[in-house]
Formats: structure tokens, sequence, C-alpha cells
């Protein structure tokens, strides 16, 4: 029950992130700050799923959620090194942005798939 608490938070510190990017085409401290806050309680998250579940670590719905996790730490990589070597303002490139919108559906696909599993159990 904490992981589900806690992705909840992830869930919206994702959302401000990429949002936010996705609107302003730029990467932000703000912008960075949220998108690193949800790596970091995702990843928590995770690992209190992982910890409480009677299923075990390889599931569908973990294999999933792993992918998910994965796709966003990659995103997260990749925004921290355009940020690192682009001037302030610089638009994001294209493929990246393109990137960010997908593995951010992603993510909030494993996120719906497991609200899913918890209600209707």
């Amino acid at each position: 029950m904490i992981g589900a608490g806690i992705v909840i938070f992830a869930l919206l510190s994702y959302s401000i992130s990429i949002i936010t990017e996705q609107r302003t085409r730029q990467v932000s401290p703000f912008v960075l700050r949220f998108l690193t806050i949800g790596i970091v309680l995702d990843i928590t998250a995770t690992t209190f799923m992982i910890i409480g579940s009677k299923s075990g670590a390889f599931t569908l719905h973990g294999i999933l959620g792993y992918s998910s996790l994965a796709a966003m730490l990659i995103d997260t990589i990749l925004i921290w090194r355009f940020h690192r070597g682009s001037t302030p303002g610089a638009v994001v490139p294209m493929k990246l942005h393109i990137y960010s919108r997908l593995a951010y559906g992603w993510w909030v696909v494993a996120f719906i798939t497991g609200l899913l599993l918890v209600v209707l159990r």
C-alpha cells in the first residue's frame, strides 16, 4: 500500500514535468526538478511494491512497470544530457520531445494497469 501511495506522487511529478516540457518545448530547472523527483518516487514505489508483492517480482504487470520505469529513467537521463549540453532557452529536439511523450504515455498505461489490478481485486 505504501508503494501505491508513493506512485501517485510520482504520477503528479511526472505529469507536471512532461506537460510543462511538451507545452514550452524547453527544459527548465522546474522541469528537471519535477522529472527527477518523479524518478526517485517511482523507484521508491517500485521497490515497495516488489517487497509487498505476494505474486513475486516477475508478473505481467511487473514487467510492464519495469519497462515503463526504464523508459522514464532513459528520458530523465536524455533530458539532463540535453540540458547540460545546451544554452538556456534552447528548444528540445523533436526526437527527444516525442520520446518524452511516448515514455510518459507508456508509464501512464502501466499506472492505469496497476490501478485496475488493485480495483478489480
